[in-house]
């Protein structure tokens, strides 16, 4: 689950990590009442769960209280449109407006979960800001990584190593240290996956302080924790993805054209890399689950053809501990329920494979089967292709 800056920051700040003084503006003239705070020089930052604000005109300057006010009318349901967001973009519907601080030099900072080291992991940088990712990619040397282990926690001598790898100044060693201990404790006791603040900056009164910063959780842990779920803002996240989570569909929106269906998550992975072969792209991951019924079925239709980018559907299944038969019943029926415009091809296998393709070959339906995975990717594909050339 992810959350905004401002909350992130609340967070942050309740650990004691340092950030800017901000308050939240859902209205012009929250904006200007919060920056006339400020003595009316302030930072105005659209808040929307996706990264590249900056440079797709999410985050403004503001000299005065009323430019402020001038800026938040702009902003205030606005389409921000970055790489993360897609063509779509995202509407901005709350802004953070924050005091304006004096930038020495920025850093980058996160702590997450390494799994292939089975411990968590600071990474750290001399460049920070909004080229970062570029950073990582043209420049791998700049990028710092220091191991924690859960028996230790983060030691002084950590905080070290990463500040001699930045070239943070060595008066700033101990409050490092103790932004290092406090994130870490932030991530342990909020199930956190996630904790990036980018910018680090040193001011130009000499300390450090978080002016940007991101945190996404573990959605497992969230019935645990009700104060981190209440964070939650529905109307940044794909609605497509929302009602998967009723039928208990794990569904993630991608930009392809071909619709997946698939039980289990393995074979998930796989049928999207065979779209990928064929030279198509999937337009979502969706795991039915091993149980999955007919009203499950019927639910992961209706989330796939709401998706208009969706050109083709491909059902994938394999039949172990429930049956071709019974998950071919389950489709034909899903099938009749629901206005399906688009070619959908079917791939069974597994238990009473032949009693389902039976099933579907007398249904009356116009559902094409495929005898492979291969095969199957291949219909689509061509089915795609043959559709935009038409």
């Amino acid at each position: 689950m992810n959350i905004h800056e401002y909350q992130a920051k609340e967070l942050l700040a309740a650990y004691g990590v340092p950030v800017p003084a901000g308050k939240l503006a859902l209205t012009p003239k929250e904006a200007y009442e919060a920056a006339k705070g400020f003595g009316g020089k302030a930072v105005v930052k659209a808040q929307a769960h996706c990264g590249g604000r900056g440079k797709a005109g999410g985050v403004k300057l503001a000299r005065t209280a009323e430019e402020a006010k001038e800026l938040a009318k702009k902003m205030i349901g606005m389409k921000l449109i970055t790489p993360q967001t897609g063509a779509d973009g995202k509407t901005v519907r709350k802004l953070y407006v924050t005091e304006m601080i004096g930038i020495k030099k920025e850093y980058y900072l996160s702590l997450l979960t390494d799994s292939a080291n089975a411990c968590l992991s600071f990474i750290a940088s001399s460049e920070g800001g909004t080229e970062i990712e570029k950073v990582s990619a043209e420049h791998p040397e700049k990028i710092a990584r220091e191991q924690v282990s859960a028996e230790v926690g983060v030691k002084g001598y950590t905080a070290r190593l990463l500040a001699k790898k930045i070239g943070l100044p060595e008066e700033n060693l101990r409050e490092f240290t103790q932004i290092l201990q406090k994130l870490y404790r932030c991530y342990l006791e909020n199930d956190c996956t996630l904790i990036e603040i980018n910018p680090l900056v040193l001011t130009d009164k000499e300390g450090l302080s978080a002016l940007d910063a991101k945190i996404t959780f573990d959605d497992n842990a969230l019935p645990r924790r009700p104060e981190i779920a209440a964070l939650r803002d529905e109307l940044e996240e794909d609605p497509k993805e929302i009602e998967a989570e009723k039928y208990g569909l794990n569904y993630i929106a991608l930009d392809g054209s071909i619709g997946c269906m698939v039980n289990g998550a393995g074979l998930a992975m796989a049928t999207m890399d065979i779209i990928k072969h064929f030279g198509a792209s999937p337009a979502n991951f969706l795991d039915v689950g091993g149980s999955a019924n007919e009203e499950k079925i019927t639910a992961a239709f209706g989330i796939l053809l709401s998706d208009r980018h969706v050109k083709a559907i491909l059902v994938n299944v394999f039949g172990g501990i429930m049956k071709c038969d019974i998950i071919a019943s389950g489709i034909v029926a899903a099938a009749k329920k629901t206005a399906i415009g688009v070619p959908v091809v079917v791939r069974l296998e597994g238990t009473n494979v032949e009693k389902g393709k039976e099933i579907l070959r007398e249904s009356g339906l116009s559902l094409i089967s495929a005898d492979d995975l291969g095969d199957a990717a291949r219909k689509c594909v061509a089915l795609v292709k043959a559709g935009e050339e038409a």
